[in-house]
């Protein structure tokens, strides 16, 4: 057939290929899977980018940064992000107001208790222990009988003491009676003056016999007496070393039994070198009353007993660089055990100062500082200077001042600039409304969750605690500088 005949039927179509169309559909669908992952990646990094600006920012009333936004710090009850409304949960924190007191100036020490008088009871003639008296841990008076040694021994010593006595003073009566005879003798001329001499020095002899007696006899005595142990002094008795039927001696080192006397007791301390100025001087100008003297037990928790200052030592140990002192304590309720390790707080003076509760004072990275409410119940972080602490209170050097309000408790959760609810009576107390408004927005009140408001510092519960309300904000003193930073762990006031 020619290519060229017109009835020739038009060539065939090409053949289709099923696996080209197959492959197109399957790569788009690949491109278009990573688009959407990618989108979802910038998501996500836009969406942790803006948590972490917002968490770094200070949170207003409704969970924007309060700085420069509207209806923020400067306008607490504007309808804008950052005023009085809704957001996140404010957070409520206690509160207390900087004010004078008198602050007791210290000096802690560790200290040992001591016994006024350790005695160990010794007999002091051997013997059979025939009798213990005494039941361990009693307290005894002094001169009470705590033992008996087998007597009769001693009673026998003491009647041959005794009869030798007589012997030898019967035989002085006759040597008297034959020298007067002699004298008589003697004016008569009828006897030699030698007989008169020899019987005068006999007489001398056996007054120096009976004298000898006498002592023996004595001794015999005090030796039977020896027989009843007593106690030296009064006191609280130890465990006995020995039991009846043990034939005890004087040589005994450990005796019989120890006491010790625990009423009143002593505590000895060690002081550095450089206050003994100021403890002496302390001691000289409260002569009259005493310094007074604190024990504690070792985890200066709980206070045993009160006492007062008795003295110094008077050298320096070179070891040490210390002086010993002593205080003495009546320890009547006997918490006070010898050789017990205790904390001692001399009292030395008592200076004016500005306080604050210990638990308002925060360390950060910048040093010391703590949050000051202000009148519309955010918090300024203000850095300060503290002085000289006790257990509740601490003294402010720098940095606030009197009326000022702080915050005692809740302070890890805040940053500054944060809002606060400060805590208020009990749920269902009764206490004065607001003004007529009645606006939970108000600023220097606090919010109830029944509505029931109280003006701050008035009878709400940290005005009854802390004293009247302070200052105007603008008479405090200014914030901390941006580059204070908070106590490690501190959140901000609505993160979770």
């Amino acid at each position: 057939m020619s290519p060229h005949d017109p009835n020739a039927a038009p060539p065939a179509a090409p053949t289709a290929y099923p696996e080209g169309a197959a492959r197109r559909p399957g790569r788009r669908a690949r491109w278009l899977g990573s688009a959407v992952a990618l989108l979802v990646v910038a998501l996500l990094c836009g969406g942790a980018w803006w948590l972490v600006q917002r968490s770094k920012a200070p949170v207003g009333g409704a969970g924007f940064p309060a700085v420069g936004g509207p209806g923020g710090p400067a306008g607490p009850a504007g309808p804008g992000p950052g005023g009085g409304g809704g957001g996140r949960a404010q957070v409520t924190v206690g509160e207390a107001t900087a004010r004078m007191a008198s602050l007791p100036v210290t000096l802690d020490a560790l200290g040992t208790v001591t016994s006024v008088a350790t005695v160990t009871l010794r007999p002091q003639v051997a013997g059979v222990l025939t009798q213990v008296l005494f039941t361990e841990g009693q307290t005894v008076r002094k001169g009470q009988v705590l033992a008996q040694i087998d007597p009769r021994p001693y009673e026998q010593a003491l009647m041959q003491a005794e009869g030798t006595r007589r012997r030898d003073e019967a035989q002085l009566e006759n040597a008297r009676i034959t020298l007067e005879r002699y004298r008589t003798l003697l004016s008569q001329d009828s006897i030699a003056r030698q007989d008169v001499d020899t019987q005068a020095a006999l007489v001398k002899q056996l007054e120096g016999t009976v004298m000898t007696d006498r002592a023996q006899e004595r001794t015999a005595r005090l030796n039977l007496d020896y027989t009843r142990v007593t106690a030296p002094s009064s006191g609280r008795i130890g465990l006995r070393t020995v039991d009846a039927g043990n034939y005890v001696t004087t040589g005994d080192t450990a005796g019989i039994a120890t006491i010790t006397q625990t009423a009143p007791i002593d505590v000895q301390f060690s002081i550095p070198q450089d206050r003994v100025a100021d403890v002496q001087g302390a001691a000289d100008a409260a002569a009259a009353a005493g310094l007074a003297v604190a024990a504690s037990d070792r985890t200066r928790t709980t206070e045993l007993a009160r006492g007062r200052f008795s003295t110094l030592d008077n050298l320096v140990d070179t070891t040490t660089g210390t002086v010993k002192g002593k205080a003495r304590f009546e320890n009547a309720d006997g918490r006070l055990f010898p050789n017990q390790f205790v904390n001692v707080r001399l009292q030395l003076r008592e200076v004016p100062a500005l306080v604050v509760p210990v638990t308002a004072v925060r360390t950060g990275a910048n040093g010391d500082f703590v949050y000051v409410i202000n009148e519309d119940r955010t918090v300024t972080m203000r850095k300060v200077r503290r002085g000289q602490a006790t257990v509740e209170w601490i003294a402010i050097t720098d940095g606030l001042q009197a009326g000022d309000r702080v915050v005692t408790e809740g302070g890890d959760r805040l940053r500054d600039g944060a809002r606060v609810q400060l805590q208020g009576p009990a749920q269902g107390a009764s206490g004065p409304r607001g003004g007529a408004s009645g606006a939970a927005g108000a600023p220097g009140r606090r919010q109830r969750a029944s509505g029931a408001s109280w003006p701050a510092g008035g009878e709400g519960e940290g005005g009854r605690r802390h004293g009247p309300r302070p200052a105007a904000e603008g008479a405090a003193s200014a914030p901390a500088g941006p580059g204070t930073a908070p106590a490690s762990g501190a959140r901000g006031a609505g993160q979770p």
